[in-house]
């Protein structure tokens, strides 16, 4: 499991010529970075006397950011898990009709649960977008730089996970099925990439004034 794994080692395997981890993996990691950034804003804004107005939802938002960033290690392994099979089911033989056949069935099956992991991970990176707009415009001054790096770590794993959508995707034969995947990603990227980088950009003008 990545969560046991050293940052290291995890790396080490990325890097390497192994099929997993992979992009699906590393965007994982990245919305699990920008969920504990966001962990750490919370911290640093909890308990503060100019803040109290707002302690009680930090709280809220804390304990949702924690589920983010567990949810992400879980899809960072759950990524590999369901590509090795997809892996495996592109070397079935198909000399026969019926071998032919029951290939494309297995790989409708598993290109589809492929798809369904990074859209998974697209719709939490965006769930943590939500939190750090509230985090930027409310959390403690003295942790802003964190919050807009948050942001980058969560846009990354929003686009990054897109990618192994549309890879997936394009390869399904169920092309109505393949689409409405397409149309759910297309409209997380919009929406996530525009309001991550809102918060970037806003954190941004702060440091820069």
């Amino acid at each position: 499991m990545v969560k046991d794994r050293r940052v290291g080692e995890w790396v080490d395997a990325l890097a390497s010529k192994a099929p997993v981890p992979g992009g699906g993996g590393a965007s994982a990691l990245g919305g699990a970075l920008g969920a504990a950034l966001g962990q750490m804003v919370v911290h640093l804004t909890i308990g503060k006397k100019r803040y109290a107005d707002v302690e009680e939802e930090m709280e809220k938002n804390l304990t949702e950011l924690n589920r983010l960033g567990e949810e992400f290690l879980r899809l960072a392994d759950r990524d590999g898990e369901v590509f090795a099979p997809l892996a495996e089911a592109y070397s079935m033989p198909s000399e026969t009709r019926e071998q032919r056949e029951e290939k494309e069935r297995v790989m409708e099956e598993r290109l589809l649960a492929a798809s369904q992991v990074p859209l998974e991970m697209m719709e939490k990176a965006l769930l943590v977008i939500n939190i750090l707009e509230f985090l930027g415009e409310k959390g403690s001054r003295m942790a802003i730089s964190d919050v807009g790096v948050a942001a980058q770590f969560a846009k990354a794993a929003l686009t990054g996970a897109a990618m192994n959508v549309y890879i997936n995707t394009k390869a399904m034969k169920n092309r109505e099925k393949a689409e409405e995947l397409n149309r759910k990603a297309e409209w997380l990227i919009e929406d996530g990439k525009q309001r991550g980088d809102a918060v970037y950009e806003k954190v941004l003008e702060q440091l820069r004034h």
